[in-house]
Parts: C-alpha cells; sequence; structure tokens
C-alpha cells in the first residue's frame, strides 16, 4: 500500500497552501474538497512544480460517510493514508439566534462530526507509516466568541480534541499537531458573510507562512502551533489575564465591528 497525505479543504487559502507544502516535500497527495475544478487546478499546478500530480477527490465533507467514502476510494487504489490534514471548515459571523439554524449545524457536522470522524478512521495507517494528524483550529479555539458563537465552540472542540489525541497517539508513533492561525486574508472570510475581505490584524500572517508553520510543528511533534507574534500573545495572556466578562464584551464588540 502506497501511503499518501489527505488534505481535506484543499480548493484554496490555508488549504490549498498546505498542499502545495506537503508537496514540496516530497508527499504523494489527495486532494479533497467540493469544487473539483479548483482541485484539478491546484493538482495541474503541483504537478508542473513537482512533477508528482495529486490525486483529486471531489466530495462534500459535511455530509454523513465521509471517512468511509474516502477509505474506500483509497483502499480502490492500494493507497493508505500517513497524513490527515484536517483543514476543511467554514465560519459564520452574527448573533446565533438571527444566523440560519441548519447552516450552523451544518458548520458543526462539517468542522466538528467530519474532523473527529477522519482524525479516528485511519489510526491503524498512520501508525504503519509512522505519520501524524495535524488538525486546523483557529486562535477562536482558545476564546469564548459572541457573534461568532458556534464557530468558536467548533473551534474549541477541535483543539480539545487534538490535544488529547497528541497524548493518546504519542506512544503508537503517531505526531499529532493542532494549528491554530489568527485572522487570514482568504475565502474564509466572505463565506462567514464578513463584507470586507481586508483582515486587520496586528502582525497578520500570510496563509503561506501558516502552512509552512504548521507542516514543521507537524514534523517536530509539537502540539499546538500558533503562527505570528501578536496570536501567540492573544492566546497566551487574554484567558489568562483578562476578566472573562471583559473578553466576552470585547470579542463581541470587535465581531461586531467585523460586520459594520
Amino acid at each position: 500500500m502506497t501511503p499518501v497525505a489527505v488534505i481535506t479543504g484543499a480548493s484554496a487559502g490555508i488549504g490549498a497552501e498546505l498542499a502545495r507544502t506537503f508537496a514540496r516535500r516530497g508527499h504523494q497527495l489527495i486532494l479533497v474538497a467540493r469544487r473539483a475544478d479548483r482541485l484539478n487546478s491546484l493538482a495541474d499546478e503541483i504537478a508542473g512544480a513537482t512533477g508528482r500530480k495529486p490525486q483529486v477527490f471531489a466530495l462534500d465533507l459535511g455530509a454523513a460517510g465521509a471517512a468511509d467514502k474516502i477509505g474506500d476510494m483509497l483502499a480502490g487504489q492500494s493507497l493508505e493514508p500517513q497524513y490527515i490534514v484536517n483543514n476543511a471548515g467554514f465560519g459564520l459571523i452574527g448573533v446565533a439566534s438571527d444566523l440560519d439554524r441548519s447552516e450552523q449545524l451544518a458548520m458543526i457536522d462539517l468542522n466538528v462530526r467530519t474532523l473527529a470522524d477522519l482524525s479516528l478512521a485511519f489510526i491503524p495507517s498512520l501508525e504503519r507509516h509512522r505519520g501524524g494528524i495535524l488538525n486546523v483550529a483557529s486562535v477562536a479555539g482558545f476564546l469564548p466568541g459572541p457573534n461568532s458563537a458556534i464557530y468558536y465552540a467548533s473551534k474549541s472542540f477541535v483543539l480539545s480534541l487534538t490535544e488529547a489525541l497528541y497524548q493518546e497517539l504519542r506512544p503508537r508513533g503517531i505526531r499529532v499537531s493542532c494549528l491554530c492561525p489568527g485572522p487570514v486574508a482568504t475565502e474564509f472570510q466572505a463565506r462567514a458573510g464578513i463584507p470586507d475581505a481586508h483582515v486587520a490584524w496586528p502582525l497578520a500572517v500570510s496563509a503561506k507562512r501558516v502552512a509552512e508553520e504548521g507542516y514543521r510543528g507537524l514534523m517536530r511533534g509539537k502540539r499546538v502551533v500558533v503562527p505570528g507574534l501578536a496570536n501567540r500573545m492573544v492566546v497566551g495572556l487574554a484567558p489568562r489575564f483578562v476578566p472573562r466578562n471583559l473578553l466576552l464584551r470585547l470579542i463581541e464588540r470587535r465581531q461586531r465591528r467585523r460586520l459594520s
């Protein structure tokens, strides 16, 4: 069985940069997302740069059974995962009671259920190939999230799950890392309902740098990777030293400004 790196949400943004980063390091890739045209374009680009063309699997990862479908596809081609990169996800901004409930539940399906399923589905294969899991969370995972409640909660789940799996799977030689970027200017902003895609954030970090730091962190067996000094200060200081009531108000105010 040939080992591969499976990257979800690879059609744009951080996911596409993660695909380029893994490809430059010589990994054979399986790119998974809904938009086949975007995936094929990225696969052609990577093939031109590296001489190895990733395989593309167009799939709605939010639908039930996505991990089983990926497993069946891989087995049918004598492939098995060495690395699972769970990047697929989306956010919504606004008051939870005002946002579409079905969309918020779909966010949980993708950000939480599918990520957990893929994190657990291929552990024997990851162990055989001495590989690992890279789960993409967010700085949001460390904070409460009024005006983005379900998204922040979903990333808290990702962070907690990943840290637990890091501890559980380490004795089996499986590296598990949680990549927690701050705001990055990608399509994520528009999908979340933010009118202006410009990210105003001290020491903003590019999607390419986020991907590079995530890859290096995974290969070094780092539990949590937070790219950017300002973001590391936020997650290191805000939850410890800013009173929770004040933190809630500050985040609510910031999210409200992003909608205006």
